[in-house]
């Protein structure tokens, strides 16, 4: 909806129809692969820096607009799919990743609206990777490595997740830095869902 089109609304109306534009969280146009232009890659293929850069950036603008627009706490994330690369942003809850298609996480960002948001990830034949914060890439791209299982840690918000795993399904929520997915049974990650909310 334009600016000229909002006009006629009353006040209340256009928060909501701005509170729903951002909750609906349109991951930009899509290319003929149902990607986004400039973050698809043949065979999710390495990116350079400036392509991350972008894609990190764009994440944490997403997550700060939506905690100011909602008034509150808000978190966003990216993952990297085997055979389609960084999926797009997801926010508070929908899901990264896929189900039912046997394809593997292979990295992810993640971007608090308000605060610091820090991760580690668990990968095929290395292990736990080391902390990464704030929309930096967790997970490999290019080399078709398998994530595990992740931490998910915030001095600012209280941050739950749920990893769905190989042959197992979702797994059920974890918070405050405890591990979701497996380690030492060589499953994927497939997908993964993120909520944050105010410390109590």
């Amino acid at each position: 909806m334009s600016t000229t089109n909002m006009r006629g609304l009353t006040f209340g109306a256009a928060v909501a129809f701005l509170i729903a534009t951002v909750l609906a969280v349109p991951a930009g146009p899509a290319s003929a692969g149902g990607l986004r232009p400039g973050v698809e890659s043949a065979a999710a293929g390495e990116f350079d820096q400036a392509t991350m850069d972008r894609v990190g950036a764009e994440l944490a603008a997403t997550a700060a607009h939506r905690s100011r627009v909602l008034g509150r706490v808000s978190v966003c994330y990216n993952a990297h799919l085997a055979d389609i690369g960084w999926q797009g942003q997801r926010c508070d809850g929908r899901i990264a990743g896929t189900t039912g298609e046997n394809r593997r996480m292979e990295a992810i960002m993640i971007s608090l609206g308000d605060g610091t948001v820090c991760y580690n990830a668990h990968l095929a034949d290395i292990g736990w990777q080391g902390q990464r914060c704030d929309n930096a890439v967790a997970g490999t791209t290019g080399q078709s490595r398998r994530m595990e299982a992740i931490k998910v840690v915030s001095a600012a918000a209280d941050i739950c997740y749920d990893a769905h795993v190989q042959n197992i399904g979702w797994q059920g929520r974890r918070c405050g830095g405890a591990t979701a997915g497996t380690t030492g049974q060589s499953r994927q990650m497939e997908a993964i869902r993120i909520t944050a909310s105010p410390i109590r």
